[in-house]
C-alpha cells in the first residue's frame, strides 16, 4: 500500500515545480538538519487518536471516556491477527501484549500442536524460506501480472497464442501500456524529488549563509528581513517546506521509497519467491514459511500493533485503545504488493489459532488469485471474526477503482463481517480527513483517526506516521475493546455497533482527500457508508444498550 507521506509528496510537486521552467524552480522549501519549531504549521497533539471530540475538541475515538464508562467492570482477553510486515516482539511498549501458542515448545524444531507450523510461538511468516531468509521487497502485482503475460505472448509460442487468446492478448496489450506508463512515470517523478531535495538543500546552504549559524528554525525565518531576492526566495522554500512537514527523515523515506520502487517493485526480473522456496504456481500449498515474525522491516507492523494494544499501564510510550488484547503476528506484507496465496493463508491461520479480530493494513489494485482470498475471507467469517481493512492511500474513490482485498466476492456476495476504514485527522488544521485516504459512498464504511499517529516502531522507538493504515488498527482496536466487555458479541453484530455509533458531523463539510490546496468541501456521508468516524465511547454505550435488551 502506498505509504501516506509519498501521495503527499505526489500533491505537492505540482505546487512545487513549475512545469514550463526547464530549470525546475521551486517557489517555496525544510531545512534538513535545523527546523525545529513548528510555528507555521499546528501539530497533531499528543496520544490525539485517543481524544474526545466534546470534552478535548480533538476529533479522537473517546477511549479514555469509554474506559472510564467501563470502570470496576472485566474483561476477557481477546486475540488480534495483525496480518503485515512483521512486528517488533521485544517492544518495551508491546512484548507483554504479544500473542504465544502455549501448545507449542519453543525451539525444538516440532510441530508440538501439529497444525503443520514448526516452532510458531508467536504466529507465523509466509514471506520466509526454511532456511531462515526473510522477503523484504517484492514486485507489484501489475509487474507480476506484465511478466506472466509478456511470456505467454512474446516467447517463442508467442504469435500463435496471440491468434489463439486473442482476449487476454487484448488484455496483456493493456497491462503492458499500464506497466511501462508507471515505470517512465517513476522515474520521471524521482528526477524530480531528487531536484526537489537538491533546491532544499540549496536553500538551507543560502539561509546558514545569511545567519551566520549552522541551525536555525522557522522562527528565525519568520523574523528574517532582507533585500536579497535569493535569500527571501531561500526563506519561502524553506518556510513552504516547514508548513507541509518535509524534513530530512522524509526526504531519506522518499529516496527509499524510489529506489526500491525500481529496484524491486517494477522491475520484472526480481522474483521473491526464490528466497521463499514454495511450488507459487500451487495455490492450495499451505506449510510453507518460517517462524521469524519480526523479519527485515517492521516499522509499519510495530506502528500498526501498537495502535492497538500498546500497553496502557506501564506509564511509557504511548496506549494502544485495546486493553485486555493478545496480537497474533502474521508476517505477509513485504515492500511491495502482498500476494493472494499469502493473503489466503494469513488469514487461515489466524482464524485456525483463534483471532476473534483480523487487522489487515495493506491492498493493491489487481488480485489475480482473489478466488483463493475470497474463500479464506468467507471462511473467517463463518467462524465469526471480525475483518478490518484500510481503505488505500491513493486519494481515489473506491466506488469507481478497484482496491483488494475487499469485502465483494466475485460471486457478488458480501462478507459481513467486514469494515473498510478510510483516514481521518484531528481537525486542528482544517483538515479532518488525510488528503491521501481514497474514499467511497458505498465502499468505505467508516472513518478513523489516520493522521500523525503516534505509535511504536521498532528498537525500542516511537513514531508519527499518516496512512489509512494507522486507521484500520483504530478501528481494530475499539473492536478489540468491545469484544472484551461484551465477548458474547458477533463478529456481525460486532460491526453493526461500530458503524451505527459513529460520531456523524452532518452539518460539517470535509475536505475532499487528493484536492490538496483547491480544497473542495464535501459532506462526509458522501465520501463513506456511515458519514462518521470510529467513536468507542459511543460504541460501549451501544453494546450496553443492546445487552440489556436481550
Amino acid at each position: 500500500m502506498k505509504s501516506a507521506y509519498i501521495v503527499a509528496f505526489g500533491l505537492l510537486l505540482g505546487q512545487l515545480i513549475k512545469p514550463t521552467d526547464s530549470n525546475a524552480h521551486f517557489n517555496q522549501l525544510p531545512d534538513a538538519n535545523a527546523i525545529a519549531d513548528t510555528a507555521t504549521s499546528p501539530q497533531a497533539p499528543a496520544n490525539w487518536f485517543n481524544l474526545d471530540p466534546s470534552d478535548n475538541r480533538i476529533q479522537g475515538v473517546s477511549t479514555e471516556k469509554a474506559y472510564e464508562y467501563l470502570k470496576n467492570r472485566s474483561s476477557k482477553t481477546v486475540v488480534v491477527a495483525v496480518i503485515d510486515s512483521g512486528i517488533d516482539i521485544e517492544h518495551e511498549d508491546l512484548k507483554d501484549k504479544i500473542w504465544t501458542n502455549e501448545k507449542e515448545i519453543p525451539g525444538n524444531n516440532l510441530d508440538d500442536d501439529k497444525n503443520g507450523y514448526i516452532d510458531d510461538i508467536h504466529g507465523w511468516n509466509f514471506i520466509g524460506g526454511k532456511d531462515g531468509r526473510n522477503v523484504e521487497h517484492d514486485t507489484q502485482e501489475l509487474t507480476r501480472l506484465y511478466v506472466q503475460l509478456r511470456d505467454k505472448f512474446e516467447g517463442n509460442n508467442g504469435a500463435k497464442q496471440q491468434k489463439k487468446h486473442k482476449e487476454e492478448y487484448a488484455r496483456y496489450q493493456k497491462i503492458k501500456t499500464e506497466f511501462e506508463k508507471e515505470v517512465n512515470e517513476t522515474q520521471a517523478q524521482y528526477s524530480q524529488f531528487q531536484q526537489l531535495y537538491q533546491a532544499f538543500q540549496n536553500a538551507s546552504t543560502i539561509i546558514r549563509t545569511h545567519l551566520n549559524k549552522e541551525d536555525f528554525t522557522t522562527t528565525d525565518l519568520m523574523k528574517l528581513n532582507s533585500s536579497n531576492q535569493q535569500v527571501n526566495q531561500a526563506k519561502a522554500i524553506l518556510l513552504f517546506m516547514a508548513e507541509n512537514k518535509f524534513s530530512k527523515e522524509s526526504f531519506a523515506e522518499g529516496e527509499d521509497y524510489f529506489i526500491g520502487k525500481l529496484k524491486y517493485n517494477l522491475n520484472p526480473n526480481y522474483n521473491s519467491r526464490d528466497i521463499v522456496g514454495d511450488d507459487y504456481s500451487n495455490i492450495n500449498q499451505k506449510n510453507y514459511g518460517n517462524s521469524n515474525v519480526t523479519g527485515p522491516s517492521a516499522e509499519h507492523g510495530t506502528h500498526v500493533a501498537g495502535i492497538i494494544g500498546a500497553n496502557r499501564t506501564n506509564n511509557i510510550g504511548i496506549k494502544g485503545i485495546a486493553d485486555n488484547v493478545k496480537i497474533m503476528v502474521v508476517r505477509a506484507v513485504p515492500n511491495g504488493d502482498e500476494r493472494d496465496k499469502d493473503v489466503a493463508n494469513a488469514i487461515y491461520y489466524a482464524v485456525d489459532n483463534g483471532a476473534r479480530v483480523i487487522n489487515m493494513s495493506f491492498g493493491k489494485e489487481y488480485s489475480p488469485e482473489k478466488a483463493a482470498v475470497d474463500a479464506a475471507m468467507k471462511y473467517a467469517a463463518s467462524k465469526g471474526v471480525l475483518l478490518v481493512h484500510a481503505a488505500g492511500n491513493d486519494a481515489k474513490n473506491t466506488d469507481q477503482e478497484n482496491n483488494f482485498p475487499s469485502r465483494k466476492l466475485a460471486s457478488n456476495q458480501e462478507i459481513k463481517s467486514w469494515i473498510e476504514v478510510g483516514a481521518s485527522g484531528w481537525g486542528g488544521d482544517g483538515q479532518l480527513l488525510g488528503d491521501f485516504s481514497n474514499y467511497g459512498k458505498k465502499t468505505v464504511d467508516v472513518f478513523a483517526p489516520g493522521v500523525d499517529i503516534n505509535s511504536t516502531v521498532p528498537k525500542q522507538g516511537y513514531k508519527n506516521n499518516s496512512g489509512t493504515s494507522m486507521a484500520a488498527p483504530v478501528t481494530t482496536g475499539v473492536g478489540a475493546l468491545l469484544l472484551s466487555y461484551f465477548p458474547n458479541l458477533t463478529a456481525e453484530q460486532l460491526r453493526d455497533i461500530i458503524l451505527q455509533s459513529t460520531v456523524k458531523l452532518k452539518d460539517v463539510k470535509v475536505n475532499k482527500p487528493g484536492e490538496g490546496k483547491k480544497t473542495e468541501l464535501v459532506k462526509l456521508e458522501d465520501l463513506s457508508v456511515t458519514g462518521g468516524i470510529v467513536n468507542a465511547y459511543e460504541a460501549v454505550k451501544l453494546a450496553e444498550s443492546m445487552k440489556e435488551k436481550q
